[in-house]
């Protein structure tokens, strides 16, 4: 039980805040026939803050570039850069599936939040980065309004409970268990017999 409330707390109280706390704004693809393309998005100073998860569609079976940079984030308004963030997508060991006939899977990176400070048009820029041979089929750029921060001290909670979890099971395994018979704890077994009997 601990263990399993641990686990609550721990990695799924974060991923579900992370992907679905907010308001959807929209989803846009931002690659198509091989080259990348800026997105423009009005944002009010009530949307923020504001989530950005970019969903990459390769035939990749995993994606090991956490020194590389595998695509580039801007966020821009006004001419202004308020946001830049290299994305790496080292981060999601389990991606989706596109479809059960296709081999491509999608990555995810999450980016943000930030807030709006200044309304107006955002101008969102994903472009390449220096991460070699990996064959990008789309991308795609998901905003989400009025985005949720996760606590992280419901996290550390979450991870102190696995923990205690764990070592509770392993003690209760080790204590519970039959005792082995050269155990110098364990009573003699009754002798019967004339040489067990006292009469």
């Amino acid at each position: 039980m601990i263990i399993a409330v641990g686990i609550a707390l721990g990695l799924i109280y974060p991923w579900a805040v992370r992907n679905f706390s907010g308001d959807a704004i929209g989803t846009w693809s931002v690659y198509e026939n091989g080259r990348f393309k800026p997105v423009s998005v009005p944002l009010k100073a009530d949307n923020g803050p504001v989530r950005m998860l970019v969903d990459l569609t390769t035939n990749a079976d995993r994606i090991n570039a956490f020194d590389r940079t595998v695509l580039t984030l801007t966020a821009a308004v006004g001419g202004r850069t308020v946001l830049a963030k290299t994305l790496h997508f080292s981060g999601n060991p389990t991606p989706r599936e596109q479809s059960p006939q296709l081999t491509d899977k999608i990555f995810r990176e999450e980016v943000g939040p930030f807030d709006v400070e200044k309304p107006g048009v955002y101008v969102f820029t994903i472009g390449p980065g220096d991460a070699d041979n990996i064959q990008i089929k789309s991308v795609s750029l998901n905003l989400r309004a009025g985005a949720a921060v996760p606590d992280e001290r419901g996290s550390q909670i979450g991870f102190g409970m696995i923990g205690v979890g764990i070592v509770g099971l392993m003690l209760a395994i080790r204590l519970g268990g039959p005792r082995r018979p050269n155990d110098p704890d364990m009573p003699p077994k009754p002798r019967w017999g004339r040489a067990g009997s006292s009469a």
